[in-house]
């Protein structure tokens, strides 16, 4: 049996400038981390006693005689991708921390978590270069998805990142390299609440891919604040600046789409910041889900009263990014002639500084 877990992540600046469709003509930039809470998906041979080939458990129960057949798309097309087919039974299940489609990077994190676990089946280890390239091929390309490519990078290299898209399609990711301090310091003023998923999520973003070339000083300028924002981090200048900064980024992504920000968003945003709140945004494509704020911790708990009627999700940045965390026998279908064998300890590798994903990621959409 193999279990992967990838982690959902925060994005603060830079959201727009990672779709395909932007980045190649004019280059752009994400600054993100991920955080504590995890997608988790299981990979075990299904046993040949049951009358159907492949089992799959997420909000419904598929029994199927053929990956044809399988509704999950992503699991459908993952298993195609990575060319499955039916000759081995698979069960395939899925957990998560956070509820889908609301702006956390979900559906990403379980393309990568699916294909990093899919490959450990096989008894192999794929790097975080060609993990997320993977993913992103996988989202944009097979399934023709309206994402970008930001959250298929967070979520196989984990931690906080400035992330770099360049015009020829090659990925840039380096590490934000703070003071353990700063970091703490930033955790620490950061609130995060749901406010219910949004279905609308993908007709949101195509809304906004739609409008980009409508919209390119705001989204020169949301890419600027990238840089800005890891200035603020780096420099000993007061952190609040990054909370003033995401005020400004959630005014422009507001200019997106006008199905960015619902009535509920608007109205728990100013309540937000009537309360004490620098500033906070929608996560995601907008509509509705997950908000994070920056509030200084003075004011922490009138915020968190303000908001009592939304739920507050605690959280902390984590670093690690998508990892195999149980790795059992081989997971071949064993028989009578072979015995199973014992698998090699899988091991993460540290990442480098400004390491770069192949200009193959993200070339399809």
């Amino acid at each position: 049996m193999i279990i992967a877990r990838a982690p959902y992540r925060l994005s603060f600046f830079g959201g727009g400038s990672d779709y395909p469709a932007w980045y190649r003509a004019e280059g752009g930039a994400v600054l993100s981390t991920t955080i504590d809470k995890y997608c988790y998906l299981t990979v075990r041979h299904l046993p040949p006693f049951f009358t159907t080939k492949h089992r799959v458990v997420w909000s419904h129960v598929e029994t199927v005689s053929t990956v044809a057949e399988i509704l999950h798309p992503t699991v459908r097309e993952g298993m195609r991708f990575l060319e499955f087919d039916d000759s081995v039974g698979l069960e395939i299940h899925h957990q998560g921390d956070l509820p889908a489609r609301a702006g956390m990077g979900s559906s990403s994190s379980f393309a990568v978590g699916l294909i990093q676990a899919l490959t450990a089946f096989r008894g192999q280890m794929i790097g975080k270069q060609e993990l997320a390239r993977k993913a992103i091929e996988l989202e944009q390309e097979r399934m023709g998805d309206n994402v970008g490519s930001q959250d298929q990078v967070a979520a196989a290299y984990g931690g906080l990142n400035r992330i770099e898209f360049q015009q020829g399609g090659e990925i840039i990711v380096d590490p934000v390299t703070v003071a353990p301090t700063r970091i703490a310091d930033l955790q620490e003023r950061l609130l995060l609440f749901y406010t219910g998923t949004s279905r609308l999520a993908s007709e949101v973003a195509a809304d906004v891919v739609a409008n980009l070339s409508e919209r390119r000083a705001v989204v020169r300028r949301m890419r600027a604040m990238v840089d800005e924002g890891v200035q603020i981090l780096a420099s000993d200048t007061d952190i609040d600046a990054f909370g003033a900064l995401l005020h400004e980024t959630w005014s422009l992504k507001r200019q997106l789409s006008s199905r960015v920000a619902s009535l509920v968003v608007e109205d728990v945003y100013q309540k937000a910041m009537k309360h004490g709140a620098l500033g906070g945004k929608l996560l995601g494509a907008g509509g509705s889900g997950f908000m994070v704020f920056y509030v200084p911790p003075r004011r922490r708990e009138a915020v968190l009263r303000a908001l009592q009627g939304y739920l507050h999700v605690p959280f902390a940045f984590e670093h690690e990014g998508s990892r195999i965390i149980h790795y059992g026998s081989w997971s071949e279908a064993p028989t009578l002639e072979k015995r199973p064998q014992k698998a090699p300890r899988a091991t993460v590798g540290r990442r480098v500084r400004g390491e770069r994903i192949s200009a193959r990621a993200g070339t399809g959409s």
